[in-house]
Parts: structure tokens; sequence; C-alpha cells
């Protein structure tokens, strides 16, 4: 089971980058957002102009290895939890998530700690 497929979407796929902070910081600038190194950002082809034509791709989560790093030596806990953790956040983004409003933030949270929880039951 993926975390996909927790979600309900078997069959999709997407885009995953790593990039360093001055990427990042590029590609936010480039779609709107400060030009400023971030965590992670997601660019879903489930809404939009041609989102009728996608197939089974979701759209693109970009990862900021810097960020994932700093933050996870801060939270003290191994990059790749780290990393896993930014890519459930940016998933849920493709999937037209957001934390504007509190309750928003408060249902994406949720399903956050829902899709850790189904994953670390998984086998190793």
């Amino acid at each position: 089971m993926t975390t996909l497929s927790v979600l309900g979407f078997p069959e999709a796929e997407l885009g995953i980058t790593l990039v360093d902070d001055v990427a990042i910081a590029d590609l936010a600038g480039r779609f709107g957002r400060p030009a400023a190194p971030t965590d992670v950002l997601s660019f879903s082809m489930c809404e939009g102009a041609g989102a009728e034509f996608r197939g089974e791709l979701l759209g693109d989560v970009v990862i900021s290895i810097e960020r994932a790093s700093e933050q996870a030596a801060r939270r003290s806990v191994p990059i790749d939890q780290e990393l896993r953790e930014l890519l459930i956040h940016g998933l849920l983004h493709l999937l037209g998530m957001d934390h504007e409003r509190p309750e928003d933030a408060r249902r994406m949270r949720e399903m956050e700690k829902h899709l850790r929880w189904e994953l670390e039951r998984l086998p190793a």
C-alpha cells in the first residue's frame, strides 16, 4: 500500500524533484510566491487549463533538500522522515488541500497524521 492508495488514487502518478534553496526560491518567484527558499512547492495538474488531459498525473512536488535537512536537524528526526513529511504535505496540496483558513489547516494536519499512521503500519 502506498500513500496514493490510502488516498484513493492507486494508479495516480506524480513527479518528485529534490532541489537546493536557490532553485526552489527561483521556482517560487516564477510562480507567484515570494522568491525565497521554502521547504516544498506543489504544482497541481488537477485544476486549471488542460486538467482534463492529465490522465493519472496529479502534478509535481518540489522539495528543497537544504530546507529538509535543516528542519530535520531542528526537529531531531532523520532526513528521510522529514522528506516523507514534506512529500505528504505537497501531495495533499496537489489534491487541492490548503491551510489558509484555520479549519482547512486543521483538516490538512489531520490528514497528514492519518497518512503517517498508515505508512508506519506498513512492513519494512
